[in-house]
Protein backbone atom coordinates (compact mmCIF):
# COMPACT_ATOMS: atom_id res chain seq x y z
CA UNK A 1 0.00 0.00 0.00
CA UNK A 2 2.63 2.26 1.04
CA UNK A 3 4.22 1.56 -2.39
CA UNK A 4 1.41 2.30 -4.29
CA UNK A 5 0.58 5.32 -2.47
CA UNK A 6 4.30 6.93 -3.36
CA UNK A 7 3.62 5.44 -7.25
CA UNK A 8 0.57 7.80 -7.01
CA UNK A 9 2.03 10.95 -5.83
CA UNK A 10 4.77 10.95 -8.60
CA UNK A 11 1.98 10.40 -11.58
CA UNK A 12 -0.03 13.39 -9.55
CA UNK A 13 3.57 15.30 -9.70
CA UNK A 14 4.08 14.20 -13.56
CA UNK A 15 0.92 15.12 -14.46
CA UNK A 16 1.29 18.39 -12.55
CA UNK A 17 4.20 19.58 -13.79
CA UNK A 18 2.87 18.65 -17.65
CA UNK A 19 -0.15 21.02 -16.91
CA UNK A 20 2.41 23.73 -15.16
CA UNK A 21 4.63 23.39 -19.19
CA UNK A 22 1.56 23.50 -21.14
CA UNK A 23 -0.07 26.66 -19.55
CA UNK A 24 3.82 28.52 -19.49
CA UNK A 25 3.75 27.81 -23.39
CA UNK A 26 0.89 29.87 -24.13
CA UNK A 27 1.59 33.01 -26.29
CA UNK A 28 0.98 36.11 -24.19
CA UNK A 29 -1.90 38.56 -25.72
CA UNK A 30 -0.73 40.80 -28.00
CA UNK A 31 -1.30 44.56 -27.28
CA UNK A 32 -0.36 47.84 -29.36
CA UNK A 33 2.24 50.13 -28.63
CA UNK A 34 2.23 53.24 -29.44
CA UNK A 35 5.87 55.08 -29.82
CA UNK A 36 5.89 59.14 -29.93
CA UNK A 37 8.56 61.79 -31.52
CA UNK A 38 10.84 59.29 -33.64
CA UNK A 39 12.98 61.70 -35.46
CA UNK A 40 12.59 61.50 -39.37
CA UNK A 41 15.64 63.73 -40.46
CA UNK A 42 13.91 66.82 -39.00
CA UNK A 43 15.26 70.00 -39.89
CA UNK A 44 17.24 71.49 -37.19
CA UNK A 45 17.78 74.75 -39.27
CA UNK A 46 14.13 75.50 -39.70
CA UNK A 47 13.24 76.32 -43.21
CA UNK A 48 14.29 79.02 -45.38
CA UNK A 49 11.73 81.59 -45.62
CA UNK A 50 12.24 82.08 -49.42
CA UNK A 51 12.00 78.91 -50.87
CA UNK A 52 10.62 77.15 -48.01
CA UNK A 53 13.44 74.09 -48.26
CA UNK A 54 14.47 72.59 -44.95
CA UNK A 55 17.55 73.81 -43.51
CA UNK A 56 19.80 71.23 -41.44
CA UNK A 57 18.62 68.78 -43.08
CA UNK A 58 21.24 65.38 -42.99
CA UNK A 59 19.41 63.06 -45.58
CA UNK A 60 19.78 59.77 -43.31
CA UNK A 61 16.94 57.65 -42.10
CA UNK A 62 16.43 56.77 -38.59
CA UNK A 63 15.94 53.22 -38.08
CA UNK A 64 13.27 51.36 -36.21
CA UNK A 65 13.32 47.45 -34.80
CA UNK A 66 9.81 45.78 -33.65
CA UNK A 67 11.74 43.09 -31.59
CA UNK A 68 12.91 45.83 -29.26
CA UNK A 69 10.50 48.76 -29.89
CA UNK A 70 13.42 51.23 -30.60
CA UNK A 71 15.77 52.66 -32.77
CA UNK A 72 18.41 51.29 -34.02
CA UNK A 73 22.06 53.54 -34.36
CA UNK A 74 22.82 54.72 -37.94
CA UNK A 75 26.05 53.05 -37.83
CA UNK A 76 24.10 49.10 -38.02
CA UNK A 77 22.24 50.06 -41.20
CA UNK A 78 24.01 47.35 -43.05
CA UNK A 79 22.89 44.95 -40.79
CA UNK A 80 19.34 43.30 -40.00
CA UNK A 81 19.11 45.32 -36.76
CA UNK A 82 16.37 47.01 -38.14
CA UNK A 83 12.95 46.40 -39.72
CA UNK A 84 11.80 49.96 -40.99
CA UNK A 85 13.59 53.84 -41.71
CA UNK A 86 12.00 56.68 -41.77
CA UNK A 87 13.11 60.07 -43.07
CA UNK A 88 10.63 62.60 -44.04
CA UNK A 89 7.67 61.34 -45.53
CA UNK A 90 9.73 57.90 -47.20
CA UNK A 91 9.82 54.72 -45.39
CA UNK A 92 11.63 52.06 -46.35
CA UNK A 93 12.32 48.21 -45.44
CA UNK A 94 15.35 46.32 -44.68
CA UNK A 95 15.02 44.17 -47.77
CA UNK A 96 15.60 44.58 -51.29
CA UNK A 97 18.02 47.86 -52.37
CA UNK A 98 17.15 49.99 -49.14
CA UNK A 99 19.33 46.92 -46.67
CA UNK A 100 20.85 43.42 -46.56
CA UNK A 101 17.59 41.84 -44.43
CA UNK A 102 14.37 40.00 -45.55
CA UNK A 103 12.09 42.63 -44.05
CA UNK A 104 8.92 43.39 -46.73
CA UNK A 105 6.22 45.37 -46.18
CA UNK A 106 2.76 46.57 -47.72
CA UNK A 107 -0.51 49.25 -46.94
CA UNK A 108 -3.50 47.67 -46.34
CA UNK A 109 -6.91 49.07 -45.85
CA UNK A 110 -9.23 48.61 -42.95
CA UNK A 111 -9.74 49.24 -38.63
CA UNK A 112 -6.51 48.95 -37.17
CA UNK A 113 -7.77 46.31 -34.01
CA UNK A 114 -9.92 44.48 -36.71
CA UNK A 115 -6.89 43.49 -38.70
CA UNK A 116 -5.51 40.39 -36.46
CA UNK A 117 -4.29 38.34 -39.64
CA UNK A 118 -1.08 39.45 -41.73
CA UNK A 119 -2.05 38.83 -45.48
CA UNK A 120 -0.30 35.39 -47.45
CA UNK A 121 0.39 38.05 -50.26
CA UNK A 122 0.93 41.28 -51.13
CA UNK A 123 4.15 41.77 -49.68
CA UNK A 124 7.14 43.69 -51.40
CA UNK A 125 10.33 45.09 -50.72
CA UNK A 126 12.10 48.04 -51.74
CA UNK A 127 12.61 48.47 -56.17
CA UNK A 128 10.56 45.28 -55.90
CA UNK A 129 7.47 46.68 -57.79
CA UNK A 130 8.08 48.61 -60.38
CA UNK A 131 10.72 51.66 -61.61
CA UNK A 132 7.94 54.05 -61.09
CA UNK A 133 7.00 52.92 -57.31
CA UNK A 134 10.31 51.95 -55.72
CA UNK A 135 9.41 51.07 -52.23
CA UNK A 136 7.50 49.01 -50.58
CA UNK A 137 5.26 51.13 -48.79
CA UNK A 138 4.57 54.08 -51.63
CA UNK A 139 5.28 57.87 -51.33
CA UNK A 140 3.26 60.61 -52.57
CA UNK A 141 -0.19 61.82 -51.36
CA UNK A 142 -2.59 59.48 -51.60
CA UNK A 143 -0.57 56.72 -52.88
CA UNK A 144 0.54 54.53 -49.00
CA UNK A 145 0.00 56.27 -45.52
CA UNK A 146 -0.88 60.43 -45.82
CA UNK A 147 -2.23 62.89 -47.79
CA UNK A 148 -0.08 66.55 -48.64
CA UNK A 149 -2.13 69.73 -48.36
CA UNK A 150 0.04 72.23 -51.02
CA UNK A 151 -2.23 74.96 -49.40
CA UNK A 152 -1.25 74.71 -45.63
CA UNK A 153 1.98 72.36 -46.28
CA UNK A 154 0.54 69.86 -43.96
CA UNK A 155 0.39 66.27 -43.95
CA UNK A 156 -2.14 64.10 -42.82
CA UNK A 157 -2.28 60.21 -42.14
CA UNK A 158 -5.05 58.53 -43.94
CA UNK A 159 -7.65 56.58 -41.63
CA UNK A 160 -7.19 53.04 -42.52
CA UNK A 161 -4.26 53.28 -43.65
CA UNK A 162 -2.37 50.21 -41.95
CA UNK A 163 1.18 49.06 -42.85
CA UNK A 164 1.43 45.11 -42.50
CA UNK A 165 5.30 44.15 -42.08
CA UNK A 166 7.27 41.47 -42.78
CA UNK A 167 10.30 42.00 -40.32
CA UNK A 168 13.92 40.73 -40.73
CA UNK A 169 13.78 38.41 -38.41
CA UNK A 170 10.56 36.50 -40.11
CA UNK A 171 8.07 37.81 -37.60
CA UNK A 172 5.07 40.37 -38.30
CA UNK A 173 4.19 43.42 -37.17
CA UNK A 174 1.09 46.19 -37.94
CA UNK A 175 1.62 49.67 -37.56
CA UNK A 176 -0.32 52.80 -37.92
CA UNK A 177 0.79 56.25 -38.23
CA UNK A 178 -1.11 59.05 -36.02
CA UNK A 179 0.95 62.18 -36.51
CA UNK A 180 3.73 63.35 -38.52
CA UNK A 181 4.37 66.44 -35.78
CA UNK A 182 6.16 66.80 -32.43
CA UNK A 183 4.04 65.80 -29.95
CA UNK A 184 1.22 65.17 -32.30
CA UNK A 185 0.56 69.19 -32.55
CA UNK A 186 -0.26 69.42 -36.46
CA UNK A 187 -0.07 73.14 -37.01
CA UNK A 188 -3.53 75.15 -37.97
CA UNK A 189 -1.92 77.30 -40.69
CA UNK A 190 1.62 76.98 -42.49
CA UNK A 191 4.61 77.85 -40.23
CA UNK A 192 8.14 77.71 -40.62
CA UNK A 193 8.73 75.94 -37.27
CA UNK A 194 10.53 72.71 -37.69
CA UNK A 195 8.01 70.68 -35.88
CA UNK A 196 6.99 68.35 -38.54
CA UNK A 197 8.95 65.06 -39.73
CA UNK A 198 8.53 63.34 -36.32
CA UNK A 199 6.43 59.91 -36.28
CA UNK A 200 3.77 58.82 -33.56
CA UNK A 201 2.48 55.69 -34.52
CA UNK A 202 1.05 52.43 -32.80
CA UNK A 203 2.24 48.64 -33.54
CA UNK A 204 1.80 45.29 -32.92
CA UNK A 205 4.48 43.04 -32.65
CA UNK A 206 3.83 39.55 -32.90
CA UNK A 207 7.40 37.69 -31.93
CA UNK A 208 6.59 33.99 -32.08
CA UNK A 209 6.24 34.41 -35.97
CA UNK A 210 2.44 33.91 -36.40
CA UNK A 211 0.64 35.97 -38.68
CA UNK A 212 -0.59 38.19 -35.73
CA UNK A 213 -3.53 37.39 -33.81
Amino acid sequence: MKNRFIILSLSAGVILFSACQKNDSVAPALNAVTYTNLPADPPSGGYNPTNGQAIGVTNKFTFFSFATGAIVANTDSATTKWDLGFRGTTIIVNGGTSGPGNAAAQVVTGIFENLTTAPNSGFGQDNSRSASAPYAIPTGSGNGWYNYDPASNLITPIAGRVIMVKTSGGEYAKMEILSYYKNTVMPTTPTLTPNDRYYTFRYVYQPSGTKLQ
